[in-house]
């Protein structure tokens, strides 16, 4: 997942196994749908939808600005033919003015298409940002844990401002720059048709060679794009996970595999700079073969009369004037391609299917939610044709009841827990809430009458009462207060430099681990909800601070039903009843005192639990 996914990368690096993350399935490591530059690009057009009659805008006063420049050497024509030639010098200036309102007016249309693209742009990245982000948010818990988060990061972030590029620049200038070496051509053969077609031989070389170069930019830069999200990866791992890598010192084993990347990516942009620098040879040496021929044409002209001094003159200030707009044809090309790339890789995540949904139309549950819980047949498997983790669940949870679960590691105790609010959905069977198939709730409803809270606190980079509240507007300081004091959290929270208000930083790694688990439990009762699945979230706690938690907890947990996963005994002996999970089955339910009895797996599980707990 996004969150907490780097620690768990560089725990599993530091037992030796980074070929595991290095090689999981991650778009960079995989084969893309390949598609063409034109269609990918233009399936951005719901984003630029909005905001098109200011793109028109921007290209119109770029046109302009252009053709004003465009129009200055034709004016020089008539000065050097005309005045010069006739040296009237009375006629001078008002050719001059006229040079200078071109160039006024020129410099005021490319600011008009600033200030007309600007806005916009930074429109478009914003909302392909807020959709991405929103789309994320939809996404099945499966997802993230397929996706490395640096390269959803660079998605989100570099790859967008590259879209606000092509917006701002590109697209603007692919248009005008083509437009304008067209009408530059035309002129050229209005001035002379040798010195056009001199142009012209030099030109239509330099835009097939353009086209041959982007075809293989397009490559070097889509791999520098996944490799930059890799090495993003690595960074983010090694922030969130520099405890564990201090603790173990292995923080050269990172640098490594962080300097590998490096040095891969560099690679890659060093090949990007080489197809750029033999673009640039050629869009250089063929402009000024063609500048060059145009003088040595046009000075024999001169000589036998068949050109005047300033139609050589103008073709060479048009030509001069045309090496921008045709120098940049092969860089505005491989930036569309860099767009393009950036394109496909954020629709690779915008077209990952969002299977958690709310039903059109859903159930609702009774006014008063008894918080009846039960799994039917429940069946599980990762991905159709995978192994099933849970296979035909049937447990009767009562309302009011508290019922633990139990099982050895990889019995899918945590995956039974992630079928009740959600987060994942069963693949054959159902779970319900008062006889109402949680596929049918609207999920707000669902997740406002089941509080959660995991093995792994998640807290955020903000305030205490942020992290509780998590943005609900119904949830004010006296809500916050209560679940502090059922958590036996509201004592280290008044000792916190500013009390509520502190901001506890990135994955609260300021506090202890017991301090995160509470804070966490704190957030999972914060709602009052009528369901209330715990994944074993008291394992940070020490003895004392677990009494103490586990006797508030038995005071929500009455009139509350609970399904709470546990490893340690003393958990255990908190709920009503015990289910054992064995192999995805429930092989045992029965209060704790009946299986330690009558069943003896369960009694060498309980055994196990004592064991790791005093090694703990």
């Amino acid at each position: 997942m996004l969150v907490g996914g780097g620690v768990r990368t560089v725990e599993a690096d530091l037992r030796g196994t980074t070929e595991v993350t290095e090689h999981a399935e991650s778009p960079s490591n995989t084969d893309a749908r390949r598609v063409s530059t034109a269609a990918t690009v233009r399936r951005l057009w719901p984003y630029f939808r909005p905001v098109r009659f200011q793109m028109i805008a921007s290209m119109t006063a770029a046109l302009l600005a252009m053709l004003c420049g465009l129009g200055i050497p034709l004016i020089t024509q008539r000065i050097v033919d005309g005045p010069i030639a006739a040296r009237d010098l009375d006629a001078l200036p008002p050719m001059v003015a006229l040079v200078l309102v071109l160039g006024l007016a020129e410099a005021g249309f490319f600011f008009a298409r600033r200030r007309f693209i600007a806005r916009p742009a930074s429109d478009v990245e914003a909302r392909m940002r807020a959709d991405m982000y929103r789309h994320l948010q939809g996404l099945p818990v499966s997802f993230h844990d397929r996706w490395q988060s640096g390269q959803l990061l660079s998605r989100a972030t570099t790859d967008l401002n590259t879209v606000r590029r092509f917006v701002a620049f590109v697209i603007t200038f692919l248009v005008v720059n083509t437009l304008v070496v067209l009408i530059g051509l035309g002129v050229l053969f209005w001035l002379s048709p040798v010195l056009g077609t001199i142009v012209l031989a030099c030109t239509l070389p330099l835009v097939a060679l353009s086209y041959l170069f982007e075809s293989k930019f397009k490559v070097v830069a889509r791999r520098a794009q996944d490799q930059s999200g890799d090495l993003t990866t690595v960074v983010e791992e090694s922030v969130l996970g520099i405890r564990v890598l201090k603790a173990f010192g292995r923080g050269p084993h990172l640098t490594r595999r962080f300097l590998r990347q490096a040095r891969d990516l560099r690679e890659t942009e060093l090949a990007k700079v080489r197809i750029f620098a033999l673009l640039w040879a050629v869009l250089i040496v063929l402009p000024e073969l063609a500048i060059a021929g145009q003088l040595a044409f046009g000075a024999v002209g001169i000589a036998d009369g068949t050109v005047t001094a300033g139609t050589l003159v103008a073709a060479v200030a048009v030509s001069a004037y045309l090496r921008w707009p045709i120098d940049s044809i092969g860089w505005l090309l491989a930036e569309t391609n860099q767009t393009a790339s950036a394109s496909e890789r954020y629709f690779e995540v915008m077209d990952a299917e969002v299977t958690i949904t709310s039903p059109q139309a859903p159930a609702s549950l009774p006014e008063q939610v008894r918080g009846h819980v039960r799994f039917e047949d429940v069946h599980f498997a990762h991905a159709e044709g995978s192994r099933e983790v849970l296979r035909g669940i049937d447990l009767d949870i009562r309302p009011g009841e508290t019922v633990a679960l139990v099982g050895a590691t990889g019995s899918g105790k945590t995956t039974v827990t992630a079928l009740v609010p959600r987060l994942t959905d069963v693949t054959s069977g159902r779970v319900t809430v008062d006889g109402v198939d949680v596929r049918d709730l609207d999920l707000a409803e669902l997740r406002r009458v089941v509080g959660m809270a995991f093995e792994e606190p998640i807290l955020f980079s903000a305030s205490v009462t942020e992290n509780i509240a998590l943005g609900s507007a119904d949830v004010g300081e006296e809500r916050v207060r209560e679940a502090l004091r059922v958590a036996r959290a509201e004592e280290f929270v008044d000792a916190l430099p500013w009390g509520l208000d502190t901001r506890i930083g990135e994955q609260g790694l300021s506090l202890s681990g017991g301090q995160r688990q509470r804070l966490a439990l704190a957030r999972a009762v914060v709602g009052h909800p009528a369901v209330l699945v715990l994944d074993d979230p008291l394992s940070a706690l020490d003895v004392h601070t677990e009494a103490e938690v586990e006797a508030a907890l038995r005071r929500v947990l009455h009139g509350v039903t609970a399904l709470v996963v546990a490893h340690r005994p003393s958990t255990v002996q908190l709920a009503d009843r015990v289910a054992m999970l064995v192999d995805g089955r429930i092989a045992a339910v029965g209060t704790h005192r009946e299986l330690l009895a009558d069943n003896e797996e369960y009694r060498h599980l309980l055994s196990t639990m004592e064991d790791e707990e005093v090694a703990a």
